[in-house]
């Protein structure tokens, strides 16, 4: 006689750290799934810390609170099975676990075998590996446990199936990337293909300082076929229904959301990146430099869409070499948007500045000082503004400037989040195309004039920088994919050009090391993944 089983994957928005407010959300779709009749509900890895926790699990108080975390829920795992990712220590060692909760106690617990740790992850940092398999059954439904990367290795999933599973369970906290729904897909696929076993992948979503988990979750047939997904970065309670003969597991098709295209999920991930930032750190709202440049206008859309127009300012601070041009767009950008908008020029301030620093600087000729002390004096406004009014500062320095040094620290770099840091200036480009398709936001001359940081008269970036296209190229086979000069020059690159941009990437470190945080949108953004010293000799030609 055959079974049926109705499971519900939870993607939901949890916040690190706040494991009381992690076990009410919890809680509450629980209840939810309950009274829809589901007999289980999966939530992600670690929903009750949120992801990552880093340090936070080596605090001496956790195993008390997600042992207090625990006695609430499994008062609410009566007539529903709940599967929730939490830290857990056994033994002595802390494991990154999956507990299942029935009838009102813990029944079981599976340790995460494979403990990821390069680019974002460094879980061997905290965790002890484990090695047993889970199968439980429900309503004669075998079922088998892993944790996020344990699915990225034949083996946990071998293990499992080996053990009895006739469905896979997989709990995540998987981040964004451009293509990555495409590589899960894929990696699911052929565990399915290998163990003939469906797979019910559940994901979470929100962002996490430079992090964004995009949901996606999703149902697998044992044949690779995707039966449902999840939306992308939305929260929601997906339900997947398995039926089995006693020996094969199938689940039932059901809706498949749109996989959004690679711009849109880009645009998508950078609002909820700055959505969750802002309001997880309690900020009131944001201010940002609006230059009438490229760059601002895109930031400004962002902080619009993922705030709202009345909790964004922007201040125009011009300067001498401040175009008209620049003065109208800028203006005109905050007009489309309905932000609140000010002009404060700083020339009166500059002069305050060189005059203190006549003594100091007599003799000596006007250089790049006098461009820097431009952008320091803007981000002494800014932070002025941000401690006054509890607004965070959103800087707008974009990937490609980053990587080469094309900044000032305390200057145009002060601030507390960086919308664009793993933007590169020709996706800054088709960013901004692609958000006028959705309503108007950023003016067309802003988008057809050439770059300039207007510091110096006539000024151009690509005056001091190759052109944009061929740079972020090279920035991107040297910093994404790891290609030496050498590698990147028998590519058809010129040699005096790759030799200085990678000269440029290595010496700026000391600028990466002391910028704002920014949402990470590729494989290898300036952040946690790309930890280079400061102080080295390395030679990056092979």
């Amino acid at each position: 006689m055959g079974a049926e089983v109705s499971v519900v994957m939870a993607q939901i928005n949890t916040v690190v750290g706040d494991i009381d407010g992690n076990t009410r959300a919890i809680v509450a779709a629980v209840d939810k799934a309950r009274q829809q009749g589901a007999h289980l509900i999966l939530f992600p890895e670690l929903a009750l810390t949120g992801y990552p926790p880093e340090d936070l699990l080596l605090r001496p108080s956790l195993e008390i609170r997600i042992g207090n975390a625990l006695q609430q829920l499994c008062e609410h795992s009566r007539d529903i099975a709940v599967l929730v990712g939490l830290p857990l220590h056994k033994n002595g060692k802390l494991y990154n676990a999956a507990a299942l909760l029935r009838d009102g106690a813990l029944e079981a617990v599976y340790c995460k075998h494979q403990l990821p740790n390069y680019r974002v992850f460094d879980e061997v940092r905290y965790f002890q590996s484990g090695s047993d398999a889970l199968v439980f059954d429900l309503n004669g439904v075998r079922m088998g446990v892993t944790v996020c990367e344990d699915i990225w290795s034949p083996d946990p999933a071998a293990k499992a199936v080996a053990a009895g599973a006739q469905v896979l369970l997989n709990l995540n906290a998987s981040p964004f990337h451009v293509g990555k729904q495409a590589e899960r897909e894929a990696t699911v696929a052929k565990r399915c293909a290998e163990n003939a076993v469906p797979v019910l992948y559940v994901n979470m979503v929100g962002a996490q300082d430079e992090l964004v988990f995009d949901g996606g979750s999703f149902a697998m047939a044992a044949n690779g076929e995707l039966r449902m997904r999840a939306g992308h970065l939305d929260e929601q309670l997906l339900t997947a229904t398995l039926s089995s003969d006693g020996k094969m597991c199938d689940v039932a098709a059901g809706e498949i959301a749109n996989e959004p295209a690679e711009l849109a999920s880009i645009y998508d991930a950078l609002v909820v990146g700055v959505r969750d930032y802002v309001n997880k750190n309690g900020f009131k709202g944001v201010v940002l430099g609006l230059s009438g440049g490229i760059d601002s206008a895109l930031t400004l859309a962002i902080a619009v869409d993922a705030l709202g127009a009345d909790r964004v300012e922007a201040v125009m601070m011009p300067f001498k070499y401040t175009s008209t041009m620049s003065l109208e767009d800028a203006e005109e950008e905050a007009s489309i948007l309905g932000v609140r908008y000010s002009v404060m020029p700083i020339e009166p301030m500059f002069e305050a500045f060189t005059a203190a620093l006549s003594e100091e600087f007599a003799g000596l000729a006007a250089d790049k000082t006098e461009e820097n002390m431009q952008a320091r004096i803007r981000g002494v406004l800014l932070m002025s503004i941000s401690n006054k009014k509890g607004y965070l500062v959103l800087t707008t320095g974009n990937k490609s400037e980053m990587a080469v040094g094309y900044s000032t620290l305390y200057g145009d770099m002060a601030g507390g989040f960086d919308v664009l840091k793993d933007v590169s200036k020709q996706r800054v480009f088709a960013l901004s195309r692609f958000r006028n398709t959705l309503s108007p936001a950023i003016p067309q001359r802003v988008i057809d004039r050439p770059p300039s940081a207007e510091l110096a008269p006539d000024q151009k970036d690509e005056d001091s920088l190759p052109p944009y296209d061929i740079l972020d190229q090279i920035l991107e086979h040297y910093i994404e994919r790891d290609a030496s000069a050498e590698t990147i020059i028998a590519m058809g690159f010129n040699r005096e050009e790759v030799e200085r941009v990678v000269r440029l990437v290595d010496i700026n470190e000391y600028k990466r090391r002391q910028a704002p945080i920014g949402t990470r949108v590729t494989e290898r953004g300036f952040g946690r993944d790309r930890r280079y010293p400061i102080t080295n000799r390395w030679k990056a030609g092979v």
